[in-house]
């Protein structure tokens, strides 16, 4: 019968096992993530397919500046012509009979040309033009009447130099350099336009949690009230209405903290959709104060805003594009002339091993160019055209410059204000819960009426108020300078060295 018994217990025993190794692990499952503003940021900026797209644009305009800056080391090339066969019919001059006679031609050209082509740069400095070691080998077979062939050798150095025109080598990297650097900044941009997006959400998360707080803490003032209630109304059953009254504002107030955690609930759903991540169930944000007086000069700020910004600076490429484009512009359609020199050794015969036996040299030179007369001023219209996009490009320079100026002027303001309030704030609160609490010791001696007393709770209530609008004024007059300048004054640094150091 014993081990009948034992039998039926072993397999609840085993069933209890169980759930008691599932149970933990569920329970460890459940992480707890303290979010904050960096937090936050961090996991957008993982999350986002706008970085994502922008670190990609990056890394081609880092391929195309590579593709240009190898254009100035040598480059190594073969032409073939492995056969050229031509049996037709031509039309040609004939000059002994003075008219175009129909000639079949019958040829065969194998034909070969190895060239070492290198940019000429002087002082780091590319020229525009190029110089080549070439050499050139080809067996040239011709039907007419008999069969003949032909064979030709040359090594030779040739140099082209393109003048009076635009440096197609310089401003082609010149662009790509441009293209990177803006496409950097425009990144760089980005990030700080998501952080000063994000802190929006998670500014309302943290008043809503604090808000808790300010809702816990009247709770236990109004719970220590509720006490002295009851303590008097035993005394005394006429103040059995104020133990009443009390037990309505502990209910309202519990109210008010189960509608604030719905709706920090929401918020934080809300939150999670926007960064597109999978957090846990249980997002924390801890709504504790940093207040610390940040001094600030105007002019130093303005300073920063001009050095920093990346705007001003993605103008200043695109003005310099623009001047690039108007240099093109004027090398259009205008006088040009294009230098050829060679210099070498040759030779031609009729059998292969000659080649390269009593070589002859030979030379030649070649300048030729190109004079516009007459375009009905086309050229001088697109010179004007890109004159005043230089000009335009100036002036968005000028405009962003005042619009930063006066960013710059605003938040500095702003920051100021808030932050003296605050601090402002900061010492009244403390004086509020003070007086509170002497109240509460007169209430209990029936120095002063239930009234008074949760007029002061009240006051306790409307101070911590006031003190978390400033405060989040505060957090969010130091974001908006450090937005517009890029200098985290707190941290003491710029934003483009945090975020290398993040990296």
């Amino acid at each position: 019968m014993r081990g009948i018994d034992k039998g039926r217990w072993v397999g609840p025993c085993l069933i209890l096992l169980l759930l008691g190794a599932v149970v933990p692990a569920q329970a460890l499952a459940q992480r707890v993530l303290h979010l904050t503003l960096d937090k936050a940021v961090e996991i957008a900026m993982r999350n986002s397919y706008d970085i994502k797209q922008l670190e990609l644009g990056i890394q081609r305009r880092k391929a195309w500046l590579r593709a240009e800056q190898a254009g100035l080391k040598s480059k190594v090339y073969m032409r073939l012509w492995a056969p050229q066969i031509n049996a037709i019919s031509v039309y040609k001059w004939n000059s002994l009979l003075h008219r175009d006679e129909i000639v079949r031609t019958n040829t065969r050209l194998w034909q070969a040309e190895l060239s070492v082509r290198q940019p000429v740069i002087i002082l780091g400095y590319p020229t525009n033009g190029y110089l080549s070691l070439n050499y050139k080998t080809y067996r040239y077979w011709q039907k007419d009447g008999g069969a003949e062939v032909n064979y030709y050798n040359r090594y030779f150095v040739a140099f082209e130099q393109p003048l009076f025109q635009p440096n197609t080598l310089k401003n082609n990297i010149e662009h790509a350099e441009a293209d990177l650097q803006e496409a950097e900044l425009r990144y760089l941009e980005d990030r700080v336009r998501m952080i000063d997006t994000i802190a929006d959400s998670y500014y309302e998360l943290f008043r809503m949690s604090y808000l808790e707080r300010i809702y816990g803490r009247r709770l236990k003032l109004l719970e220590d009230v509720q006490s002295a209630a009851e303590v008097l109304a035993r005394e005394d059953t006429t103040r059995k209405v104020d133990l009443i009254q009390v037990r309505v504002e502990i209910a309202n107030t519990r109210d008010r903290i189960a509608q604030n955690r719905s709706d920090l609930r929401m918020a934080i759903a809300d939150l999670k959709q926007r960064l597109r991540a999978r957090l846990p169930d249980s997002v924390v944000v801890d709504p504790a104060v940093d207040l610390r007086p940040i001094h600030v000069t105007l002019d130093d700020a303005v300073q920063k805003g001009f050095e920093l910004n990346p705007r001003l600076r993605i103008l200043a490429l695109r003005r310099r594009q623009r001047e690039i484009e108007l240099e093109n512009t004027r090398g259009w359609n205008s006088f040009r002339v294009n230098l050829e020199m060679t210099y070498g050794l040759e030779r031609e015969d009729e059998r292969f091993g000659m080649l390269f036996h009593d070589l002859d040299k030979s030379y030649s030179v070649s300048a030729n160019a190109y004079l516009p007369l007459w375009d009905w001023g086309q050229r001088k219209a697109r010179i004007e055209a890109r004159s005043i996009m230089v000009k335009e490009a100036d002036l968005r320079i000028e405009a962003k410059r005042h619009e930063i100026k006066s960013d710059v002027a605003n938040a500095v303001t702003n920051l100021r204000e808030y932050q003296q309030r605050a601090l402002n704030m900061q010492e009244n609160l403390e004086m509020a819960r003070q007086i509170a609490v002497m109240n509460l010791e007169r209430y209990r001696k029936k120095q002063i009426s239930l009234q008074d007393l949760l007029q002061n709770v009240n006051q306790v209530e409307t101070t911590e108020r006031n003190f978390l609008e400033a405060y989040l004024g505060y957090r969010r007059s130091l974001l908006k300078l450090m937005v517009v300048t890029y200098y985290d004054y707190e941290k003491d640094a710029t934003l483009l060295d945090l975020f290398l150091h993040q990296e």
